[in-house]
């Protein structure tokens, strides 16, 4: 798959005192316009310490930010990451693995991939023996559901509006956050949570 700049891949967004603020992982783009997502590699190493000082500052009042932060703050301040794919994964099994999560996670590149958007993901899905294509809502304007429908997977769209309501710092609710900040606020308690989000 490729990488695409302007993209959740790369960069999320936290809850502060001045509003949201997007943390990025700096990445090495110039020049590597057809780069897929697997290639991709970090740019530098300061960005680690930043991220976890702008979390640090931003969420340490939160109810469960010494939990989350004893197995979260060693990923950014003692590990060496420079391919964005690997530390996505990394990110992602510490998350499923609080969570108590326990869905076999597989690489894009592990398969034989169709050409199209839509086949390439409904051929995925299909080699996976997945019955069920979950994505979020900006891949609506081009993925084609009959291309699913004919291999007999449903596709259900996640909503992140529909997240309910839980406490956080700073304000009224905002839902258009980092599943950190859901961590840091309500613990192991956040799979309730996501579960208001499928359409």
């Amino acid at each position: 798959m490729q990488y695409t700049k302007r993209d959740w891949r790369n960069r999320n967004r936290i809850k502060t005192s001045q509003g949201l603020q997007w943390i990025t992982v700096p990445v090495q783009v110039k020049g590597r316009f057809h780069q897929k997502i697997r290639e991709t590699l970090i740019d530098g190493t300061d960005w680690a310490k930043a991220h976890w000082r702008a979390l640090e500052f931003n969420y340490s009042a939160a109810a469960h930010f010494a939990e989350i932060a004893d197995w979260l703050a060693p990923i950014y301040l003692e590990e060496q990451h420079t391919n964005l794919s690997l530390l996505n994964r990394r990110l992602l099994n510490a998350i499923c693995s609080y969570l108590g999560i326990s869905t076999r996670l597989a690489n894009s590149w592990d398969y034989e991939l169709a050409d199209g958007k839509t086949e390439r993901l409904a051929n995925l899905c299909q080699q996976a023996a997945a019955t069920e294509y979950v994505s979020g809502p900006s891949a609506r304007s081009y993925v084609d559901e009959r291309v699913f429908d004919e291999l007999s997977i449903r596709v259900t769209w996640f909503d992140y509006d529909g997240y309910r309501d839980y406490k956080q710092l700073w304000g009224g609710f905002e839902p258009a956050v980092s599943i950190l900040d859901l961590l840091f606020n309500v613990g192991a308690e956040a799979p309730d949570y996501l579960r208001y989000c499928r359409q």
